[in-house]
């Protein structure tokens, strides 16, 4: 990427759907001016907005404001915080509150939140009335930057995660860039490492960048917005290629595998363990993995940990607290995997920083041996 520049207030990126495209706004106050955007749009009058009890008494209200403004009508569904909320108990919740809020199919279902409720209200929207509009407001930097984007929703299963859900695409979504001043250190470096893996994936480019403004980046302005307008511009040229990933959107999951994997040995606990810090543990162990399987130089997987670490993200299974289950035990969860496809183990594996491929049927014994050896 070029050096930084001022960027404009709001940035605009917009995904080419057909009937389904949409538009992703990205920069401060959107929040406050989100009924006017919403009503400028689309044509129903009546939302639900689903939010959590961490993000309501923050933004709940200017949310809810906003709407009255430009003339939309709302019901409000607040859910507990945390990966557990992803349950069928709670979607049957937001599905009832929805339907006693007599939202229709051209009303809206609007997500206040970070992935967990993103996803949970974008399959519920998915599936009341076979579908009702849906708005995303992402207010963490990991659901700006991926979970927002792309139209994939779902709930988790204790056979693992995100394995039940429906593809259903935003009608438009509001990144308010403000919003991400209020998230703790850990939350918005568990978001940059999906940052830094649009970079891996295919954008050697954006990878030197993000080493040389990290910084920048973190302590928001013009960086912040171009990072994040970056990473959802390469999201939604994967999307647009490959809606329903059939192909190559699977290269979003870098990291992914290894990751699911981690996160379902801890029982989803936060307090241990979130997404991002999985993703950012399993993008080391693909690249090093590459390595072990001579696709890469391990000095690509030194770079990348490298990376990862400096702005303070976990990168060994060792840097978990609390003790893992045994390599087998990981291993059960890779092969239920969603990835998987005939039995055969699908990874997304590198040949360096900006070349990741999908491989398929990697050997089963090969990635057992691998966790053994970096298991702490």
């Amino acid at each position: 990427m070029n050096a930084i520049t001022s960027a404009p207030a709001i940035r605009t990126v917009h995904v080419p759907l057909g009937e389904r495209a949409y538009d992703i706004l990205i920069g401060p106050g959107l929040i406050a001016r989100a009924g006017a955007e919403i009503a400028s749009r689309l044509k129903g009058r009546k939302a639900a907005v689903v939010t959590d009890e961490n993000v309501a008494p923050l933004y709940l209200k200017a949310l809810v404001a906003s709407l009255d403004e430009a003339g939309i009508a709302s019901a409000e569904v607040v859910l507990p915080a945390g990966e557990k909320t992803k349950s069928f108990e709670h979607l049957i919740t937001v599905c009832d509150k929805v339907l006693e809020a007599r939202v229709e199919r051209n009303d809206y279902v609007i997500a206040l939140g970070g992935g967990v409720i993103g996803d949970l209200s974008g399959f519920a929207a998915g599936i009341v009335r076979r579908g009702v509009r849906f708005v995303q407001v992402p207010t963490s930097l990991l659901s700006q930057v991926d979970s927002s984007v792309g139209g994939k929703t779902g709930i988790n299963s204790r056979h693992g995660k995100n394995l039940i859900g429906v593809f259903h695409q935003p009608d438009l979504v509001l990144a308010d860039t403000d919003v991400l001043n209020s998230l703790s250190e850990r939350e918005f470096r568990a978001g940059y490492a999906e940052v830094a893996k649009y970079g891996l994936i295919d954008k050697p480019d954006f990878f030197a960048w993000l080493e040389a403004n990290w910084k920048a980046v973190f302590n928001g302005g013009s960086a912040r917005i171009e990072a994040i307008a970056a990473s959802c511009q390469a999201k939604a040229d994967v999307v647009v290629a490959d809606e329903r990933e059939n192909g190559p959107r699977a290269l979003l999951n870098l990291g992914h595998t290894f990751g699911h994997a981690l996160e379902a040995a801890t029982a989803y606990d936060s307090s241990r363990l979130v997404h991002g810090e999985g993703v950012s543990i399993g993008m080391v162990l693909a690249h090093e993995f590459s390595a072990r399987m001579n696709l890469a130089s391990p000095d690509e997987a030194r770079r990348v940990e490298r990376h990862l670490k400096e702005v303070g993200l976990p990168t060994r299974m060792s840097d978990i607290p609390g003790e893992l289950p045994p390599a087998e035990t990981l291993m059960d969860a890779i092969a239920q995997d969603k990835k998987v496809k005939s039995g055969k183990l699908t990874f997304i594996l590198t040949r360096g920083i900006g070349q990741s491929f999908v491989a398929d049927d990697v050997p089963a014994s090969e990635v057992i041996s691998f966790l053994r050896e970096k298991h702490p």
